[in-house]
């Protein structure tokens, strides 16, 4: 009998180790097509087992049309398996990916998200501690059974319309941006917002700007689709839009984070949004507004968003609840032109179908009672705080080598260093330390602006502290710049 017996020391079960070692034989060809097996009694003993241990292998196998009984004879190894596995011999592998596969695997030698447990000072990451996860919950249990037997239909790709309509209404009143609901497409974060549009709006080797430095997800999202992401140039006012166009004429968009720039922290002025506006409306092309963080501005008046704007016909506004609330919820949604919106429906029926609808219901419902309003409150008093501590800590720890800037806005502060100088060597010091610090390089494309990265949302002041103390006692060994 070709089987090895069983190993009573392995953790899967006594009967599914004879189950996997009969089917592992019969596609490996060493049971083969007609060959009869050993009678149940037998076959315990060889493999030394129970009778009942071999049966239920046996049922399994049979069920799955390896093996079949002929009454009076025995069990008999398939001809359908035999056969199969004769062909799975001669065939040639699969092929491997597409052209378009392979532009979406290449992304991971530009981009690659962080899977592990959020720590200081990882860029991004709000707090979800004090996550009001009570109230969720609560709001949650409120549902009916008729409500929870019409949310665990099919919905519209297009989102809930009661969540559209509060996104809508919290975007004048936040962000002073007028829309109808029906121009919100709710979708599973910005991520995949940027993603539905190089899908729908953008052909292969098409040319779109986008920041430098920038956040690599974008230009991870356009370099799969084929399209070629071109550089502009970031200073004290955002990006540089005259000489980027003067530069790419043939651009078809420019994706842009002009409340807080990521990562740079600028605050795109007025001058420039105007100048990018009007070379939408001159060249028919699109800008797409990540408003990643612009709920986190701390001074007494806040500037609104880009799409607000007179002129802002041809913005694509994205917005995202994984800072404004957590990443774990994983929505987003999209301001489009009415026109647009069909499609972007379409495109987000074949991505994912649609939006889990008790997670949209409940965060229609958070936002209209005035929970969102209520978090972000204390969200931006606890940012405030921690942004302190960080500033703090880091100069006493570094003796005044590392002096952060305090920002108005934001979740993250960049300290910048001379321009092409290493700050590199820092971050990986740091990250054996157990500290996630990320350089200002890592976000590049032909920029030479170079610093380090701290973010300092998601991490109460105990661990701030605790990272700052460790990053200001390695800076000590460095050259002052």
């Amino acid at each position: 009998m070709p089987v090895a017996r069983a190993n009573p020391t392995l953790s899967t079960t006594l009967r599914q180790q004879v189950y996997e070692r009969l089917r592992g034989a019969i596609e490996q060809g060493s049971l083969r097509a007609g060959t009869r097996l050993p009678p149940s009694r037998e076959h315990a003993a060889a493999l030394g087992v129970s009778r009942n241990t071999v049966l239920w292998a046996v049922q399994r196998l049979q069920a799955e049309g390896y093996v079949e009984a002929r009454v009076g004879d025995g069990t008999y190894v398939s001809q359908a398996a035999g056969g199969a596995t004769r062909t799975q011999q001669l065939v040639a592998p699969p092929r491997g990916l597409s052209r378009r596969g392979q532009l979406i695997a290449d992304t991971a030698a530009r981009w690659n998200p962080p899977v592990a447990m959020a720590r200081a000072f990882r860029m991004g990451a709000p707090e979800v501690d004090t996550f009001p996860y009570a109230v969720w919950d609560r709001l949650a249990r409120q549902a009916g059974p008729g409500q929870r037997a019409a949310r665990a239909q099919y919905l519209d790709p297009a989102g809930d319309p009661q969540l559209r309509e509060a996104v809508a209404q919290w975007l004048w009143a936040s962000r002073g941006i007028r829309c109808d609901a029906g121009q919100v497409v709710v979708c599973s974060g910005s991520q995949q917002a940027i993603d539905l549009i190089a899908r729908l709006l953008l052909d292969v080797d098409d040319e779109v700007l986008v920041e430098d430095p920038g956040y690599p997800g974008i230009r991870a999202a356009l370099l799969g689709h084929g399209v070629r992401a071109r550089p502009m140039a970031m200073d004290g006012e955002g990006a540089c839009i005259a000489e980027a166009t003067e530069r790419w004429p043939g651009a078809h968009m420019a994706v842009v984070t002009p409340t807080h720039q990521y990562p740079t922290g600028v605050r795109m002025g007025l001058a420039r949004r105007q100048a990018l506006l009007q070379w939408a409306r001159t060249h028919d092309a699109w800008v797409v507004e990540d408003d990643y963080d612009g709920e986190f501005q701390y001074g007494a008046q806040r500037v609104p968003a880009l799409c607000s704007l007179p002129g802002s016909e041809r913005v694509l506004y994205v917005g995202t609840f994984s800072k404004t609330l957590h990443p774990g919820l994983r929505l987003g949604f999209i301001v489009a032109p009415p026109a647009l919106v069909q499609p972007f429906a379409m495109a987000r029926a074949i991505t994912d179908r649609h939006a889990p609808g008790d997670a949209q219901a409940v965060l229609a419902q958070f936002i209209a009672e005035g929970h969102l309003l209520r978090h972000l409150r204390q969200m931006r008093e606890l940012y405030q705080a921690r942004q302190q501590a960080l500033r703090d800590a880091l100069a006493d720890a570094s003796d005044g080598a590392l002096q952060l800037a305090a920002s108005d806005r934001g979740m993250h502060l960049l300290l910048e260093r001379a321009p092409g100088s290493d700050d590199e060597t820092l971050c990986r010091q740091a990250q054996a330390a157990g500290v996630m610090l990320a350089p200002l390089s890592r976000y590049a494309m032909e920029s030479e602006r170079r610093g380090w990265l701290f973010g300092y949302a998601g991490f109460g002041v105990v661990e701030v502290t605790a990272a700052a103390r460790i990053v200001g006692q390695l800076a000590r060994r460095l050259p002052r710049t």
